[in-house]
């Protein structure tokens, strides 16, 4: 079972605390900590189960078999270089940088670029027109690439269930927020829980 607390989390970093801090202990911030509505685990026995429903146990590693991952491969040749070979089917691959460096137009070059795959583009912070004059800007044009200005994750799955895309981009994960969690877009529990659904999503 599992109980609601509050906590203290940074919005910097994400250290946790039980109660308000002025400043944060890890990063050195001041003013950063806001409370948050977390689940925590009650006493008890605690057991790890496997996707099949069993009891883990450990293996040893020559013993793992390997499996050939399946890759798309996107337009941009150097971004499958970082990538190893090219998206791998049913990865999550966060894109991070500073505010202003472009990483908008890589990922809308990356949508837009690859024209065999379907593509759903995701924007929580640009509408559709802003999306189609930056795409217009770059000259390159997809057909299979369907914009969605959207911000509930729940409403992001129920058009992807529609369209079925081979290939989401998010723009950004800071913008979602799910219906299940009693805080703010951006906040660190809005985060790790959007975070965790798109991870369920993609497997």
């Amino acid at each position: 079972m599992a109980k609601l607390k509050s906590a203290y989390f940074c919005q910097n970093c994400g250290h946790e605390a039980a109660k308000w801090l002025g400043k944060c202990p890890s990063c050195g911030e001041w003013n950063t900590f806001v409370e948050e509505m977390v689940e925590k685990n009650l006493p008890g026995n605690i057991v790890a189960f496997s996707k099949s429903g069993k009891t883990s146990k450990p293996t040893a590693i020559g013993e793992i078999q390997g499996v050939e991952q399946e890759r798309y491969f996107l337009a941009d040749q150097e971004l499958n270089r970082v990538l190893g070979g090219g998206l791998v089917l049913g990865s999550l691959v966060l894109f991070g940088g500073e505010p202003g460096i472009g990483k908008s137009t890589l990922m809308l070059q990356l949508a837009i670029g690859k024209n065999d795959l379907q593509v759903l583009y995701v924007s929580g912070e640009e509408s559709e027109q802003q999306i189609k004059m930056r795409a217009e800007r770059i000259g390159v044009e997809n057909q299979k690439c369907f914009i969605l200005s959207e911000t509930n994750i729940q409403n992001i799955f129920k058009q992807a269930e529609e369209i079925q895309p081979k290939l989401m981009v998010i723009d950004s994960i800071q913008t979602l927020y799910s219906s299940d969690i009693e805080s703010s877009p951006g906040s660190i529990s809005q985060v790790r829980e959007c975070t965790a659904q798109l991870l369920r999503y993609a497997k």
